[in-house]
């Protein structure tokens, strides 16, 4: 062989050889599954199946555009469900406290009902005592979605869209609402996307209300919180936003640095007085850019939560409201302090607070020509 073209030829093999190895590492496309849910109202409801190869598996109902499951492996390798929810569709119709719901118009509390746009002052349900709560008596998460697989690169994904009518749940305007769930390949996360338009001013706040718990049963007091957010919202007695932004600064709130949810829930504090623990907003600033709001993390399998958004509050609930009514994939009913959320948002009851409109911050008001966006994202691994 010519002694040129042989080290040419070496230096090729080389190079295919690192090339198939690298195409050989590379993950499986994530994969999606559809099969019937149930029926609801006449219509049939799908259940999409989202999956990847590192362990991770979503579901979807068309039924509240709801995350019905997620199960992932801990440190020794072992798969199991991290979310509360039902057994079955049944469940979801007739019992469900938002469990993986898509909440809205407005998720969270509007004080009394009551909103004002462009002089116009608008009454919608109180649904919870006396306020209105996660868009009201039949939300966004007891409506039938359509929905359509899609896939972004090697992420495999569902498409849902809700066309909720002027006047539904007495909210004004026509809103066109679109939530879109992505599985990648590459990573153990669930990507959610929120987009929304109007033909009238009205209002839009939107959130997935997904109860986690990581060790797949019992209480969540041990998991251990890191929360990066230098203020939360403090609440009223009838749980609705004063309108601060109070430091968390040596208070029960202050999660900068990692504490588990029950070293200070029952500290003698009136703000977790009012909510049975924790069930505020944080304060993640005007970045506008997706980033790190929150960790979670269960020491005994190991298994971590991370959440990323792009909106600026996040609503960390403990549960408080929980309490053992509900018999669904437990082998004991649903009871206190057993889930914890992690709900990206706008702060609640935006709309009447101009506190907040003076540092910047949305008033939740959406109008015709404007899109509504918000991206979320559970991220998780094991520590």
């Amino acid at each position: 062989m010519d002694p040129v073209i042989a080290p040419l030829l070496l230096v090729t093999f080389v190079l295919l050889g690192g090339l198939v190895a690298c195409v050989g590492h590379r993950p499986s496309p994530a994969r999606a599954l559809s099969r019937r849910h149930g029926e609801h109202a006449g219509r049939p409801v799908a259940l999409h199946t989202l999956s990847n190869a590192l362990g991770l598996t979503a579901q979807v109902s068309e039924f509240g555009a709801t995350l019905v499951s997620v199960r992932v492996p801990d440190r020794r390798g072992q798969i199991a469900e991290v979310t509360l929810g039902h057994d079955d569709f049944r469940g979801y119709v007739e019992q469900n406290p938002y469990l993986g719901s898509t909440v809205g118009r407005y998720a969270n509390r509007i004080a009394g009902g009551n909103f004002t746009i462009d002089g116009q002052t608008f009454q919608v349900a109180r649904n919870n005592n006396g306020q209105h709560l996660h868009g009201g008596v039949a939300g966004l998460d007891r409506r039938v979605w359509s929905s359509q697989p899609t896939r972004e690169g090697d992420a495999a994904g569902v498409r849902l869209t809700y066309v909720s009518p002027a006047g539904e749940e007495d909210y004004p305007g026509t809103l066109t609402i679109h939530v879109t769930y992505l599985v990648p390949a590459d990573r153990n996360e669930v990507r959610i996307r929120f987009e929304a338009t109007t033909d009238a001013p009205t209002l839009c706040n939107l959130t997935n209300h997904a109860f986690f718990n990581l060790d797949g049963g019992g209480e969540i007091l041990r998991h251990r919180l890191e929360l990066f957010a230098d203020r939360f919202i403090p609440i009223s007695e009838s749980l609705i936003a004063t309108g601060e932004r109070a430091p968390v600064e040596g208070t029960p709130f202050d999660f900068r640095r990692a504490h588990t949810i029950g070293e200070r829930i029952d500290a003698a504090h009136p703000q977790l007085g009012r909510a049975r623990g924790y069930d505020h907003a944080y304060d993640l600033g005007l970045g506008g850019a997706t980033r790190l709001a929150a960790r979670m993390t269960e020491p005994g399998s190991g298994r971590t939560l991370e959440v990323l958004t792009d909106a600026p509050g996040l609503q960390f609930y403990s549960g408080n409201f929980l309490d053992g009514t509900i018999k669904a994939r437990w082998p004991k009913p649903y009871g206190f302090r057993q889930g914890f959320c992690l709900e990206p948002g706008l702060f609640p009851d935006s709309p009447n607070q101009p506190a907040f409109h003076r540092a910047g911050y949305p008033s939740g008001v959406l109008r015709p020509g404007e899109k509504y966006a918000m991206e979320m994202v559970y991220r998780f691994g094991v520590g």
